[in-house]
Formats: structure tokens, sequence, C-alpha cells
């Protein structure tokens, strides 16, 4: 049915009734109480039981408490997806303490920042080591037993010992990009987290359902994935660690048979184009992050009668989702945006004009957030607290307060919220908030560089990338080998999703007519093939010529096609010509349908050149080759 569409979340959005005594963790030990014998999380073959996860993280928590770690302290976490991570985090909680999830790949010199003001007694790495976590006192391995030995009762009264209220205690730090050139800490509560996982009026969770935990740790859609499950009563799959690989996320839907999921916009897109069929065990289908293709939406809820899709809205400091537009039917064909709906549960969104009076119907205005789901502020950072987390005029009890989110938005006639764009410069990637000024502070860092601007490049398929434009310091040149080496040197500072697809050099800013720079005649200049003819082969060079049995020209143009570039060297970097994670994925899908073989994700991470890579799909082809021939003689 494409007509009308209808709401699954129509109550009126009033806020919570304040807040709970309850902790993330206690939840999580009710529901162990309930169904001990349930398996809670597993990843590939390793699983565990209810009983099991609250007694590990049980002695993770007292092995915490003899290092001497405190109420609120901040522990770091390093880790990729695994059941030891799991476990990890609910023990932190358990202690009374927050946990700062790191991704392993994380540039040290933003991991200094991120660190800088956090305790040092106590961390959590792989193996026990890693060069993110210099001067901690100690450094537990997150795949060993935290507590080895120690009797199972004595775990429990460290526990039981525990202050009972949770509810305003802080759950986790969560980073995200800064205007001032340094990242900002969330600090969220428990009971925001509690706020957005228990009993929701946008999704019915059910204890037997299976939750797919596929975001970076580090990145606040896990607080859903994770969360949800293990205070329902239902199964966490843990996606393995590695890049993300779309054949492989198709296969663990399938056989793990996955009811909830939540997907990125850029992720939901690409996914839903190849591998529409792999969503049939889904029931509700979560997407945010950035604007959803209601063509898209439309795709996968005709192929899928009955189920559920909601489009989430929400900064991290609000906890995950602000709004909810949650809908069976496929949008009409001619919607061009959907609605982010409206306030989930325990939050008061408001729209508001600059003098902070309430938006009239239609009228636009900034999105404050508020109630339940707010997070403290910003860790240690008192003036960036103070400028976005500010007192509510129109609270509805004394000392209220909410985050300015930085978001346009206004009231369609039906109640919904629509999305129109920011206040500011902040860019939204693949889900993650960018600050342009954080970016080019560390392009000026470099000290390659006296002027640089950041700015979003939308493609025709809705794509944002970054375009950097910079003005060398002194009497560099404005080459594209200079840019390439720039580009390589500012990449070992930044997360993946912050650096530019393109750095383009130039002499000087153009100025418009106010002496303010001109960005449409900047974005003209963009240098789009960053490939030196000079140093490499070409895709119209050598290697159309190269016989056809070779894997190079169909690789080239794959890479062409895909990075949406004109001439792709057999040596350039994938990741250096502005290649991601969502593009790796989508070029890999394309490898195995034109050639017939699955390359896994880690195999391009590790060969990045197209030379690399077709020595390993030649290795692949032939290793094939052999076993059948070798097959056949038998």
């Amino acid at each position: 049915m494409h007509g009308e569409t209808r709401h699954l979340a129509a109550r009126p959005p009033e806020p919570g009734p304040g807040r709970t005594a309850t902790g993330v963790h206690e939840l999580v030990a009710e529901q162990a109480a309930r169904t001990p014998d349930a398996i809670a999380v597993s990843c590939g073959s390793e699983a565990i039981t209810y009983a099991e996860l609250v007694e590990s993280a049980g002695q993770v928590a007292a092995r915490l408490g003899e290092l001497g770690v405190q109420p609120d302290d901040v522990v770091p976490v390093v880790a990729e997806r695994c059941v030891g991570l799991v476990v990890t985090l609910l023990g932190v909680l358990t202690a009374s303490a927050a946990y700062l999830a790191l991704e392993p790949e994380l540039p040290a010199s933003r991991a200094t920042l991120m660190l800088k003001d956090v305790q040092r007694r106590a961390a959590f790495s792989p193996g026990g080591a890693s060069a993110l976590l210099d001067g901690y006192d100690t450094v537990i391995p997150l795949d060993a037993p935290a507590d080895a030995g120690r009797p199972p009762a004595e775990n429990g009264a460290r526990v039981r010992a525990a202050p009972a209220a949770f509810g305003g205690r802080l759950a986790y730090v969560s980073f995200t990009s800064g205007s001032t050139g340094e990242p900002k800490g969330v600090c969220v509560p428990h009971d925001a987290v509690v706020r957005l996982v228990r009993d929701p009026d946008w999704c019915r969770f059910r204890p037997e359902d299976t939750f797919l935990q596929l975001a970076p740790v580090a990145f606040d859609a896990s607080t859903l994935e994770i969360w949800a499950p293990l205070t329902t009563g239902s199964r966490l799959v843990v996606m393995p660690p590695g890049p993300l690989d779309l054949a492989e996320l198709a296969a663990t839907l399938a056989e793990r048979r996955v009811t909830v999921l939540w997907l990125s916009a850029g992720l939901f897109s690409r996914f839903a184009d190849r591998h529409l069929d792999a969503l049939g065990s889904v029931r509700h289908l979560l997407v945010g992050g950035d604007v959803v293709s209601p063509r898209h939406v439309r795709m996968v809820l005709d192929r899928h009668p009955g189920m559920t899709f909601t489009n989430g809205y929400g900064p991290t400091e609000n906890t995950t989702f602000t709004t909810c537009w949650t809908t069976l039917d496929p949008p009409a064909e001619d919607l061009e945006a959907l609605p982010i709906g409206r306030a989930i549960s325990g939050t008061r969104v408001q729209l508001l004009r600059d003098d902070l009076t309430v938006c009239g119907p239609g009228e636009t205005g900034q999105i404050y957030a508020s109630g339940d789901g707010l997070a403290r502020g910003y860790f240690n950072a008192p003036a960036a607290t103070a400028e976005r987390f500010v007192p509510d005029p129109h609270s509805p009890g004394p000392g209220g307060r909410m985050y300015a989110t930085g978001d346009l938005g206004r009231w369609t006639a039906g109640g919904d919220l629509e999305f129109l764009g920011r206040v500011d410069r902040q860019i939204k990637i693949r889900g993650y908030r960018v600050e342009p000024a954080e970016i080019e502070a560390a392009l000026l860092r470099t000290g390659e560089v006296r002027e640089a601007l950041v700015m979003a490049r939308r493609g025709a398929d809705g794509d944002v990338r970054l375009a950097a434009f910079a003005v060398p310091a002194g009497a560099a040149p404005c080459s594209a080998r200079a840019a390439a080496g720039l580009r390589g040197r500012v990449a070992r500072t930044l997360m993946p999703y912050m650096v530019p697809a393109t750095i383009t050099l130039v002499d000087a800013f153009p100025l418009g007519p106010t002496g303010k720079i001109d960005h449409d005649r900047l974005a003209a200049l963009e240098r789009t093939d960053e490939a030196d003819p000079l140093q490499s082969e070409t895709a119209t060079g050598v290697l159309e010529n190269a016989s056809s049995r070779r894997p190079e020209p169909r690789l080239t143009r794959l890479w062409a096609q895909y990075l949406r570039t004109e001439h792709v060297g057999i040596d350039d970097d994938f990741f250096d010509l502005g290649g991601h994670s969502l593009v790796a994925a989508e070029l890999l899908d394309a490898v195995q349908h034109d050639f017939g073989i699955l390359i896994p994700a880690r195999t391009l991470y590790l060969n990045p050149t197209v030379r690399e890579l077709a020595a390993q799909i030649v290795a692949q082809t032939q290793g094939t080759t052999e076993h059948n021939e070798g097959g056949s003689q038998g």
C-alpha cells in the first residue's frame, strides 16, 4: 500500500517521569536472574549465557575495584567487536565506572587528546598492550579472565557492595568532532541509556529477538545495539571484527536470523541495492545517522511486507535517538525526504527561533532536545558545555536544561519533524559528525600550509565527501604530488572518516566582492585526479593494451567507477584516492560479480593498490584451478 503512511509511534511527545535509580548493568543482572541459561552474546563460534555474562562482568568489576577505580572514573577500552568486549563494558559499569571505547586504528595523536584528562589506573586492550595506552598503571588483557582464581561468591559480594543508585552516574564517554580543533567527549549517564532501551514507544523489543552488533563501539549507535537486547533478554550477535564486507554481512543476517538491525543511512542504501533479499529475517529495521533515501525504503518494504522501518534521528548528546519516524508502509512515490518523526518517550523536542521563542507551524527553527536522554555535558569542558547545554525557558519544572542541536527543522501539518540542514558548518559523513574546523586545524598543524578550508561535496548518488583546499606555506608547489603527500600526513592524525577525499592546493583563495572567500569559485578548482601520470600506469595507458586475461584492466576500471575519478594509477592507494569502508564494500561486491571469486574486505586493506589486489586475485584463481584439477585427477 502506497497511500497515507501509518505511524506506529503516534503518542504525544512528552518527557519521561524523571531520573531512574536503575543502572544499565542492574537491568542486565535482573534479566540474567530470569533466564540464566539463555544465550546472551555470540560471535562466530563463541557464545555465553546470561549467567556467564554477569559472572564474568562481576570478575571484571572486582579487578577494577582492587586497582582503585572509583565511581564515575573513565576506563578506556581498546577493542574491536568480540564477546570479550561486551563482557568488559558490562564489568566497567558494574564497577560504578564509565567506559571510553577506543578503536584500535585510532591515530595516537588523537588518542592523546581524548585521554589527557582520564584517570590512569586501569584500561583494557586485547593482549594487554596498546600503543594508545602508554602511561597506564595497568592494562588488562581483554581476552583473558579478569579475575582468575577468585571464588564466585567473593565476586558477587564485591558487586553487591557497590552503591545502588546508578541512574545519574556516568555510563560512558563518546567523543565527537569539535569545532575548536579538538574532539569533545560527551558524558552519558545510566538513566539516559535506560530511557533509550527500556520499553521504548517506537519499537517493541522481544526476548525472542536477535540483534546484530555491527557499529564501531566508539559510535553511539552501539549503545542501542548492545544494551537493548541485553536488558530485554534477547540474543546479541556480534559481527566478527574486521573491515565491512557486504557479502559477509548478508550471510550473517541469514545464518543468525537477525530480527532487529540498525544500519547507517549510507550502508543501508548500498546494502539494499546489492543484498535486498538478505533482509528477509529482519522484522524491525532501524536506519539513521544521515539523510535516508526514500527510494531505498520503498524497495525494502515492497520486498519485505510486514517489516517495520524506523528513521531515527538524534545527536550523541541526547543518547542515540531523539525522534523516530516509524512505518509499515512504503513511502509515497512523491516523497522527496523522510520526516525524522516525533520525540521518543522520555524526550522533549522544541523548535525555537534565535530568541528562543517557539516556532509556529511550518516555520523553520533550531531543534532543541531535553528530557531523560540528555547527556551531562562535555568531558572536562565547562565552556563548551555551557555553550550547547543551555537553560530551558519553556521547561515544565525549575532548572530545566536543553541541548542546542544546531540542526534546523520544521513541523509538518501531520505533527512530524522535518530535518532542513545545519545552522553551522558541521557535516555528517557516513553517520559521523565532522567539524571542518578540526580537519583544518590538522592541516595547519603540519606546517605545510598557511590557510585551509574544508567543505562538503554531495554527489549525484547522495554520497557526501570532504574536499579540502589549502594555500601552501612559503614557496611550496601546488602540485598533485604535493597534495597527495599532504593528505597522507594529515591522515595519520585524523580518523579515517575525517580524511578529505581530495586536497587541492591553490596559490590563494578566491574572494568575493565583500572580501569573503567565494566558495563556489573555490569548489570549481577542486582537483579530482590525484594520480601523477609520470609515476604510474593509468587506465588509459599500458593497462588497456594488456592481455584481457589479466585482472589489472578490469580492476582499474572498477576503481575508477567506484572512486568516481577519471584516472587510477596501478600503484595508487585505494584509500589515498578517497576510498572508505562503504566504497570498499561496494567495490568488493563488484569484484565478486566480475571475477567470480570472493575477496574478503581485509584483503583490500592489506593490499590497497590495483597491482597488489590483482596479485591476490591471480593467486586465488590459480589456487582454485589447481584444487579443481587435483580433484579431477583423484
